[in-house]
């Protein structure tokens, strides 16, 4: 089967290409009287055929970006209640020990967007995503998140890629570093309220961004209310891998994605799903892979946004049952509901969510397993529960203060018999967070 995927992703990465080949011999044959007027233009002897062309006016109507754009945001929090398991490696707040207080940056983006001309343009954009934790028992700090080794902030590229627009009319290619169409592109957006949480996908670590080649389109370009975007990726996101590495050059990530927009695009329909092979069979574990399903819906207006997300996630082999001593494979269920809206115009709004989170629905609380995916931060063992909820005081446009409530609770799937049980627990967060735009 991986072999077929892998084959079927071959014939995809070629049409991709053939297409772009394409739209290239067509631009340079539509082009060919410009190049004779340019050599006009810059005092070069005329070709024989010039003197009959008119010169070519310039476009006044187009103005290039050249920005410089970033934004910044944190919190000053307080950890009323830590999970004495110290669970959830996927948040902020692992390790963070009961009554810490501290001011927090969850997040600084620096970017910058150019454009080459109509057709080409580049995105650059450096991140720093620190995490504040410390050892609990041992009182001292570790690095995490984008730490240096001394735990110093630091930037990385997060992405970097070529935008080549309209390679035929309403789609666009980009190469490079770039968000995946799993929820950065829309269902975020929608949501609204990154700086207070990531969506429930990006809360388990699958991937926001990875390098590869991509299609982003639309159906009707005049309107914009169905479109796609597909993506072949590394599933590496920013990292180095070493040759050894089965993601470097052996297997590849395949992300798509379709949406619609009714009722003047205030009902939003959106469908995603990947494949991602990441390990081969050994003698004691079969081939390694996940995919995911996702659906979103949501209503949105300037007054009320509603959002409903969900998605179910095969990891191929994910875990080893130690009573049957047999690989099975492990289902993840989760579901995202929240709300946000105005309640005084431009000035004040609310938001709250809850977060459902099943790692494994076919687990048996009488068994004992062992992990095998490389997911980070996967767990089979533990069901997780999110609430959130406050209020975003916008004193001027692009600048948010938000109080509000953080709080997360973990549930054992485990019989309190089976070795390694751990009691449910919770952590509580109170936050006063921040977060504001520049450059755009």
């Amino acid at each position: 089967m991986y072999k077929n995927v892998i084959n079927q992703g071959i014939v995809v990465l070629i049409i991709l290409f053939g297409s772009c080949f394409s739209a290239l011999s067509q631009t340079l044959n539509a082009n060919t009287p410009i190049m004779a007027s340019a050599d006009a233009q810059s005092g070069h002897p005329p070709t024989e055929n010039a003197g009959a062309s008119k010169p070519q006016e310039a476009d006044t109507t187009w103005k290039p970006v050249r920005r410089l754009w970033g934004y910044t945001f944190g919190d000053f929090y307080y950890n009323a209640h830590a999970d004495a398991a110290n669970r959830g490696a996927e948040t902020n707040y692992n390790s963070v020990p009961t009554y810490r207080n501290a001011f927090q940056f969850r997040r600084i983006y620096l970017g910058y967007d150019y454009d080459i001309n109509k057709k080409f343009s580049v995105e650059l954009l450096l991140a720093s995503e620190p995490s504040a934790n410390t050892n609990p028992s041992a009182g001292t700090s570790i690095s995490g998140g984008d730490n240096l080794a001394d735990n110093k902030m630091s930037f990385y590229i997060k992405l970097i890629n070529l935008r080549w627009k309209n390679v035929w009319n309403g789609t666009d290619l980009v190469i490079g570093n770039q968000w995946t169409p799993g929820w950065p592109l829309l269902t975020e957006k929608i949501w609204g309220y990154r700086f207070i949480e990531k969506t429930v996908a990006d809360v388990h670590r699958n991937n926001p961004w990875d390098l590869g080649a991509g299609l982003q389109g639309t159906f009707d370009p005049a309107t914009k209310n169905f479109g796609y975007d597909v993506l072949i990726g590394n599933n590496t996101s920013s990292s180095l891998l070493s040759a050894a590495n089965a993601n470097t050059g052996f297997y590849k990530a395949f992300y798509g994605d379709v949406y619609a927009k009714f009722f003047d695009q205030k009902l939003v329909l959106d469908l995603y799903a990947d494949y991602m092979k990441t390990a081969p069979a050994t003698a004691a574990v079969g081939g390694q892979a996940r995919n995911m399903v996702k659906g979103f819906i949501a209503y949105t207006t300037p007054k009320l946004t509603l959002g409903v997300e969900a998605y179910t996630q095969k990891i191929a082999n994910g875990v080893t049952n130690t009573a049957t001593k047999l690989a099975e494979d492990a289902t993840v269920n989760a579901v995202s509901v929240y709300a946000q809206g105005a309640i005084y115009k431009d000035k004040l709004r609310f938001f709250a969510r809850y977060d459902n989170y099943n790692p494994d629905k076919d687990f048996v609380a009488a068994d004992a397993y062992t992990i095998n995916t490389n997911l980070p931060a996967y767990s089979p063992f533990t069901k997780e529960q999110l609430l959130s909820g406050g209020l975003d005081f916008i004193p001027a446009k692009n600048i948010h203060f938000s109080p509000n409530v953080w709080h997360i609770s973990y549930h054992d799937q485990r019989n309190s018999t089976v070795n390694g049980y751990l009691a449910n627990d919770h952590v509580l967060v109170y936050r006063l967070t921040f977060f504001y735009i520049f450059g755009k």
